[in-house]
C-alpha cells in the first residue's frame, strides 16, 4: 500500500530527504542518498516498506489461517503500521512494553500473550488492556493467569507443547513446552477453566525442513486425542525462514501447502489455525548502513557490531548479504575478497568471522549495507560502550 502514500517517485536531492515521509521517517530513494544526507556518527538503520509489504501480502493471502506477527522480531512502530496496512491483525506480544506499544499504536489489533512464562504484573496489565489469549506450559502458570485476572471466565488458553529437537537452524526445544504426559494432563485441567482452549508449539527459528510442521501437528493430534477434550485452535508457531547467503530455502508457498494439508489430515481444519511469522515478515525489509573506521589487511573495523544489529553475525556466525557503498571516486574495484568484521566496542568478542565478500579495495570511509537485518538486528541492539543508533530511514529503492 505504499503507493497510496507516495506520488510518482522521483529521486530526491542528496542534500535533503524527500518531503514525502510515509510512516513518519526520513525517506530517500537509495542508501547512497541517505548516507550523503547523514550528519551523525552512528550506523543508520533502514526499512524497505515495499519488501515488508510483499512479505505481508504473501502471508495474508497464502497462509492457511490467521497471521500473528511476532513483535519481538522487530517492534519498530513504522514496521508495525506497514504490517497493519497490509492486513495483519494479530500480534504476538511478550511483555508489558510490547503490549502497550501495539495497543497504543494499533488499538484495534488482537494481542496474544504467547510467552509461556509471565509475571503476574504482565498478566494483569495485559488483561486490563484487552488481552484474552495466554499461553502456558505448567499448571502453576495457569493458576497465575487465573489469580491475576481474578478468575476471569473469558480466557483463551494455549498449551505450549515441547517438541523433539528438529532441523531448524536455531532449535527452540530446550526452554519452553510441556512433554507428552504433562500436556495431556494440562489440557484436561485447563479445559475446565478456559472459555477457549488451544494448542501451540514452535518448530524452531529458521526452519529449513518443511516436514517438521507435519511432525509437530501429528504430535499435537496425539496429545489432544489422549486428553479427550475439545480444542478450539492450533497455533503452528513461527520458524518460517529467509534466504540468507549459503542458506537457500524452499518457496514459502510450499510451507503453506504442507501446513494446510497437515492440518486437514490430522483433523484440525474445523478449528482456528494461527501462525506466528516474525523473521519472514521483516528480515528482508530491513538493513544496516555501517561505516568502515579502519582496515587491517582483511579485517574491517566498523561502527556497528555484535552489540548492535550484527548480534547473529557474531554469536552464531551467520553470513548476511553485504554491499559496498562509496560516494566518492574511484569506483570500487571489481574483484572481491572475504573480510572479517570487528565492531566498535572495546570487547574482543565483538567479532564477526564471516567471511563477508566485498571489493578488495574497501577502505576507511566506505559504507557497507548489511542486508536482512530487519529481523533480530535492530531489535537486539544494545547501548553498550555508548555505541548505538536512533536513526532509522525509509528507502524506496527496491
Amino acid at each position: 500500500m505504499l503507493n497510496t502514500y507516495l506520488a510518482a517517485s522521483t529521486a530526491p536531492s542528496v542534500e535533503q530527504p524527500t518531503q514525502l515521509q510515509p510512516y513518519g521517517l526520513p525517506t530517500y530513494v537509495t542508501a547512497s542518498d541517505a548516507i550523503a544526507d547523514f550528519r551523525g556518527d552512528d550506523q543508520i538503520y533502514v526499512l524497505y516498506p515495499r519488501k515488508i509489504e510483499r512479505a505481508a501480502r504473501t502471508f495474508v493471502s497464502g497462509f492457511p489461517g490467521e497471521v500473528m506477527y511476532a513483535v519481538k522480531a522487530n517492534p519498530h512502530p513504522s514496521l508495525l503500521k506497514i504490517l497493519w496496512d497490509e492486513g495483519v491483525r494479530d500480534f504476538d506480544v511478550a511483555s508489558i512494553r510490547e503490549i502497550e506499544l501495539v495497543r497504543d499504536l494499533l488499538p484495534a489489533a488482537k494481542l496474544f500473550l504467547m510467552h509461556p512464562i509471565k509475571s503476574r504484573a504482565t498478566i494483569a496489565r495485559a488483561y486490563e488492556l484487552g488481552v484474552r489469549d495466554f499461553s502456558f506450559d505448567h499448571a502453576d502458570e495457569v493458576q497465575k493467569i487465573l489469580d491475576s485476572t481474578e478468575d476471569a471466565t473469558d480466557l483463551s488458553l494455549h498449551l505450549r507443547l515441547a517438541l523433539p529437537k528438529g532441523d531448524a537452524v536455531m532449535p527452540l526445544s530446550g526452554k519452553f513446552g510441556a512433554d507428552y504426559d504433562t500436556a495431556v494432563s494440562l489440557l484436561i485441567s485447563a479445559r475446565a477453566v478456559a472459555a477457549k482452549l488451544g494448542i501451540c508449539f514452535h518448530v524452531g527459528s529458521q526452519c529449513l525442513a518443511i516436514n517438521n510442521y507435519d511432525r509437530a501437528i501429528a504430535f499435537a493430534r496425539r496429545v489432544v486425542d489422549a486428553a479427550g477434550v475439545k480444542v478450539d485452535s492450533i497455533d503452528v508457531g513461527g520458524g518460517f525462514p529467509v534466504a540468507y547467503p549459503e542458506m537457500p530455502i524452499p518457496p514459502m508457498s510450499d510451507y503453506f501447502d504442507a501446513i494446510g494439508q497437515s492440518v486437514k489430515a490430522h483433523g484440525f481444519d474445523a478449528i482456528a489455525v494461527y501462525g506466528e511469522p516474525g523473521r519472514a515478515l521483516c528480515a528482508e525489509g530491513g538493513s544496516t548502513l555501517t561505516r568502515v573506521e579502519l582496515r587491517k589487511g582483511s579485517d574491517l573495523y566498523l561502527n556497528d557490531g555484535t552489540y548492535g544489529s550484527l548480534f547473529d553475525a557474531g554469536q552464531f556466525g551467520w553470513k548476511f548479504p553485504v554491499k559496498l557503498l562509496r560516494n566518492r571516486p574511484p569506483a570500487p574495484c571489481a574483484n572481491t575478497i572475504g573480510f572479517r568484521f570487528f565492531g566498535p566496542t572495546c570487547d574482543s568478542s565483538d567479532t564477526m568471522i564471516g567471511p563477508f565478500h566485498l571489493p578488495a579495495d574497501t577502505c576507511e570511509g566506505d559504507w557497507i549495507e548489511v542486508g536482512h537485518l530487519g529481523a533480530y538486528g535492530q531489535a537486539l541492539a544494545t547501548q553498550f560502550n555508548g555505541f548505538h543508533s536512533q536513526h532509522t530511514v525509509i528507502l524506496l529503492d527496491d
